[in-house]
Formats: structure tokens, sequence, C-alpha cells
């Protein structure tokens, strides 16, 4: 069944693909549904009543899948082009004043520790980072960060999963504890959506930064952001546009909108974002979210436990990942850069990671047992 549902991702037949934590590959249908879609759009428009009587439903369909996906009303739904955009929404939107404090976690993306740094040094905003690396086998990362939490923390920036070591933090845990603080919690889902069964509802996040290109295997230049209902007036646009407005008879803006508009600007990429509808419904023909996740923990264990039996390499974590990053270090002093290009020559791909200094491999439900079996007899080959 799986090797059918496969044959949908043209990429993944000449090779052997472990960085869906990058990029996803692109089932057929995706590919198909940019070009249909455009194609219709300059043959009705593209601009004009008949297109935006056809674009508008088309989106809204869009929006419901991504709301089914995290079971969410489609209200709390914003479009971006990507995490990071749904993350500077985020961390931008805050009515900041000098002495607020910022909080992050050492485990985070480049583009969220740049954007925090400005904002520090616009708004005289105190930014600190809390040592979460740490706890990936050993620690408890909700009483760091509640150790971390201070009388004037307004955001805490983490993400579901970290990029680099696979670790799954406790999210619901923690929303409680920022809550409890009166601190809102912005949650960086590139390495969760597509991955983790979700409901946002229950987690009690207040916002929650995704990507569409990674695990979802949909299109570069799509994504969102949820917000939450009752954090909304907490959170001012940055981005603004007149998708995002409500005017008068005179066009003239008059307040936001009531929804996850407000933060949208306009001219969205509609084929992008009916691509990525087509691939989630790809996704759901093979199983539920559930059935998806519970796969990819299989693939990952099942590498982990490949991984450990081989000399001269050590996995970050000492037991099973709950995600699909699984992430080891070379112990015989080669370059883990070596063994990446190593195995790009065999046609595998991986890549390595700066801090922790490591090799990331991402198994996806997609993912074979043997192709794992492969990547482990090539590793094999360049240790020996």
């Amino acid at each position: 069944m799986l090797h059918h549902h496969r044959a949908q991702f043209p990429a993944l037949a000449n090779k052997i693909y472990f960085n869906y934590g990058g990029q996803g590959p692109m089932p057929q249908g995706a590919m198909d549904a940019i070009t249909q879609t455009q194609a219709y759009i300059q043959e009705i428009g593209p601009f004009g009543a008949e297109a935006y009587g056809w674009i508008s439903p088309q989106m809204q369909a869009t929006k419901q899948a991504i709301a089914s996906l995290f079971n969410v009303p489609n209200d709390t739904i914003t479009f971006t082009g990507n995490v990071t955009i749904g993350c500077n929404i985020g961390m931008w939107g805050i009515d900041w004043q000098p002495g607020d404090h910022l909080l992050l976690s050492d485990c985070e993306h480049p583009g969220v520790i740049a954007t925090a740094g400005e904002i520090s040094r616009r708004f005289g905003v105190e930014v600190s980072t809390c040592p979460l690396m740490a706890t990936l086998n050993a620690g408890d990362p909700v009483s760091i960060i509640a150790e971390n939490l201070r009388p004037k923390t307004r955001l805490v920036v983490l993400s579901h999963v970290l990029w680099n070591t696979g670790q799954v933090l406790p999210i619901d845990k923690i929303a409680d504890i920022c809550r409890n603080n009166n601190s809102l919690l912005l949650v960086d889902a590139a390495q969760s959506a597509g991955v983790l069964p979700l409901n946002l509802t229950e987690l009690g996040v207040d916002f929650y930064a995704f990507t569409g290109h990674k695990w979802l295997c949909g299109p570069a230049g799509v994504g969102g952001l949820y917000v939450r209902r009752e954090a909304r007036e907490q959170l001012q646009p940055t981005f603004i546009g007149l998708d995002g407005v409500i005017t008068n008879n005179q066009a003239q803006p008059i307040d936001w909108q009531p929804d996850g508009r407000r933060y949208e600007v306009s001219t969205l990429a509609t084929p992008l974002y009916v691509s990525l509808r087509e691939a989630i419904a790809t996704h759901n023909q093979w199983g539920t979210a559930e059935a998806r996740y519970q796969q990819i923990c299989k693939n990952s264990t099942y590498l982990w436990h490949q991984l450990t039996n081989l000399p001269n390499i050590k996995c970050l974590k000492n037991s099973p990942p709950q995600s699909g990053l699984v992430s080891f270090q070379l112990t015989n002093d080669q370059p883990n850069v070596k063994l990446v290009k190593f195995l790009e020559s065999q046609k595998i791909l991986t890549r390595t990671i700066a801090n922790p200094s490591c090799i990331r491999v991402s198994v996806h439900y997609l993912t074979l047992e043997s192709e794992i079996d492969t990547l482990i007899e090539t590793i094999k080959q360049f240790l020996s």
C-alpha cells in the first residue's frame, strides 16, 4: 500500500530522501494543482468578478483544510508564506515597552533569534535564553521555562519539535505556566506541523506558526499562523494590506478584519494554496494524522536502533525519538559534512546541523524500512 502511495511523489523515485525537515517532496497532484489553477485563473481573469468569485471559495477551502488539520475554527487561521513570517507577525505584533522581557530557548531557529535581537534593539526589550538543549535526555523543560519566566515576560517563543535534536516539548504544560504568568506563547511549528497529530485548542497555545513545504510536502511559499481568539486583541497587525482591513464606501480603512485575515496582505498566491490543500488531501488518503505519526515514530525508532548498533556513531538522544528527526554524531574525529557529502554521492540526502554539531536524518511515514537499511549500510561503508 505504501509503495503504491509513494508513486504519487516523483522525487522519491530516484533517490533516498531524508530531508523532510528541510523541504518535503511534492505529490504529483499538488504540482498539477499549481499549473491547473494558474491556467484557469488566466482563462477567466485574472482580475475580475468571475476570477475573484472563483478564487475566494478556493482559498477558504484551503483554510478549512488547515483548520481541520489543527482542530481549530477557520477564523483563527492566517495565510503566510512560511514559518518565519508567522513568527515575525507574532513577535512584532506585541505592544512592546522598555523593560519588557522576551524568552527563547537555546534551540530556536536563527530567524527567530535575529528577530528577537532586533526587537530588543528597537524597543529596549530584554531577551534571555533558557537551556532546553540539556533536557534532551534528562531534566524537565517545563521547570526550566518556569524558572526563567519573569513578572514582565510578555512573550515566550519555543519550537514544538526542536529542529536540531528532534525533542518534542510538552507544549500543553508550558502553555499552562505561561498563562499563569500572563505571558503569551508563540510556537514555531516548522518540525511539528505534518508530524504530530495536533489539537491546538487543547494545547492552549496563543500563536502557532507553521509551513506547508516541509512535512506536509506542499510548495515553497505557503504557510500560516494560528492565533487563539482570546489572544487576537493582544496582537496587532505587523504587515498590513487590503485583505486585512475593513473599508468604508470611500475605500478608507476603518477597522481590522475580525478574524485571521487581519494579519494578511493582498495578492496571495492562490495556486500555491490550492496545491497545499491537495498535498494535505494526499496524506489523508494514506491514513489519519495519528496513523501517520505512529508510522513516523516506528521509522525513527527503527533508525535509532540501527544507528546505536554502529561503531563510531552516537545518537544525541539516548532513547528512540518521538518525532521524525534523528540526530547523531561521529565519534572518530571525521567531519560530519564529509559523511553527508558521501551519502549524497550515493543519492542519499541528509544534512548537517551546526549547534549541536551533528547529522540530522528526517524520516516520514513515506520512508521505507529498506531505505533506512540502505542508509545504515552506506554509513558502514564510509566508516570502514
